[in-house]
């Protein structure tokens, strides 16, 4: 019967990798990946060969049946996406739900992801939580964050270095400038960081102002 076999991916330090993981790459018929390139050097770095596919936000829904087909026509085939749990924030979900749809196995396997270190450093309750991923990056960021406003759980945010001063200004604009936050930056690489305090704090770091990296902001609940 027909596998699809999501494998996480470090989102930093390759030694996060798991054994489970690597075996199963070295195992699987052909892996989706939203970029190729990068999955390439990945490969490589741990000399494993395995035929690569590009699954990604610019042809996800024009190769979607194409894909579904091969899935179906092979043994095992895997998805990963550029670093972490493939399916979350990325491309990947479609794929996953079309398969279910279609009757196709769908194996996960555990391993990295931002949302969690990033959520335990913050020191912020972590008992209930609401991820909400990336914000819209133009319509709609004020109107999600709005909808937000009355959360009492902590929130927790993927943001890229190019909109992270924009997302704290707007945080600051809807929660207020003393809500307590915490940015994390650049999570299990040599250049970690984790920054805490008011957002108004946390707006004048140079980690905001010259942003450097891929960033996890985390939100504390209303009171």
């Amino acid at each position: 019967m027909a596998r699809l076999i999501l494998i996480p991916t470090p989102i930093g330090n390759l030694e996060d990798i798991t054994l489970r993981a690597l075996e199963t790459l070295k195992s699987i018929d052909l892996l989706f990946a939203e970029d190729t390139r990068h999955t390439a050097r990945l490969l490589a770095h741990f000399d494993i060969q395995v035929p690569l596919k590009s699954f990604h936000q610019h042809n996800e829904h024009n190769k979607l049946e194409e894909y579904l087909e091969i899935i179906e026509s092979n043994q095992a085939s895997g998805l990963v996406s550029d670093a972490g749990m493939p399916g979350i924030s990325d491309p990947g979900f479609l794929l996953v739900r079309a398969a279910i749809e279609r009757g196709i196995e769908i194996e996960v396997l555990p391993g990295p992801s931002a949302v969690l270190p990033a959520l335990v450093l913050s020191g912020f309750p972590s008992d209930r939580f609401v991820f909400e991923g990336f914000l819209p990056h133009k319509k709609g960021r004020l109107k999600r964050l709005q909808e937000l406003s009355e959360e009492t759980r902590t929130m927790v945010f993927y943001e890229s270095p190019y909109r992270i001063e924009k997302a704290i200004n707007q945080m600051i604009e809807i929660f207020g400038p003393e809500r307590k936050a915490s940015v994390v930056r650049e999570i299990s690489k040599l250049h970690e960081e984790v920054l805490r305090g008011s957002l108004e704090e946390l707006l004048t770091t140079e980690s905001v102002k010259n942003p450097r990296g891929e960033y996890v902001i985390v939100l504390s609940g209303a009171l």
